[in-house]
């Protein structure tokens, strides 16, 4: 599988000392150092980070709006590597509701993906510039319960990577899951991250520890 040989990288404590844990997923064209820094933002004393690498600095090939179909192998492989991520959190006895699920881009995209297939209460999910991956206008029923994870999903409405009716149809489809939802859709602000969206993600993290 594409991305089964790739590394994990780490920071904050150490995995068999702390008391909850953080994955951080990389976008397109970057790597897992750059979606690390977010360490220093997104803070918790006991926290341990973990963001794995893609091959090739992409995760899938297409569009997140393709079909599935047109992002396979890929897409599978990687929601593979999100699983064995969040398996050895919960093997190091950090259960998952104090395991966070966070992503930039593409890897925001991974990341709700990968919370909406494998429903349980996390301690948050961290949509920065994604939502859900699939076609547009292709309805998406709740298939099971995230009783009530916290959910903070921001984007620009003029990203150019992002369409709007994307990151509205992951806060519904979320909602209908129930998670509790906090969306901000920011006028003008192009694709990135903005120092609301940190301070909203690290409130989630003060409340869930």
């Amino acid at each position: 599988m594409p991305h089964e040989n790739q590394p994990v990288y780490f920071a904050g404590k150490k995995l068999e000392e702390a008391t909850c844990a953080m994955i951080l997923i990389h976008g397109r064209g970057a790597n897992a150092e750059d979606i690390l820094s977010l360490s220093a933002h997104l803070t918790h004393p006991g926290l341990a980070y973990l963001a794995p690498q893609a091959e090739d600095y992409t995760w899938y090939p297409n569009r997140f709006i393709f079909p599935v179909e047109k992002n396979e192998p890929y897409l599978s492989s990687a929601l593979g590597v999100i699983d064995k991520i969040v398996k050895h959190i919960e093997e190091n006895k950090i259960p998952s509701e104090k395991i966070f699920i966070g992503g930039f881009s593409q890897g925001a995209c991974l990341a709700s993906e990968y919370v909406i297939r494998n429903p349980k209460k996390y301690g948050g999910l961290f949509v920065f510039s994604g939502g859900y991956i699939g076609a547009l206008n292709q309805e998406r029923e709740p298939n099971c319960d995230l009783q009530n994870t916290p959910v903070f999903i921001g984007c620009s409405d003029i990203d150019p990577h992002i369409p709007l009716q994307r990151v509205q149809e992951t806060t519904t489809l979320l909602k209908a899951m129930n998670a509790q939802v906090t969306e901000r859709i920011y006028p003008n602000m192009g694709h990135t991250i903005n120092d609301e969206e940190i301070a909203l993600a690290n409130e989630i993290i003060q409340k869930s520890l």
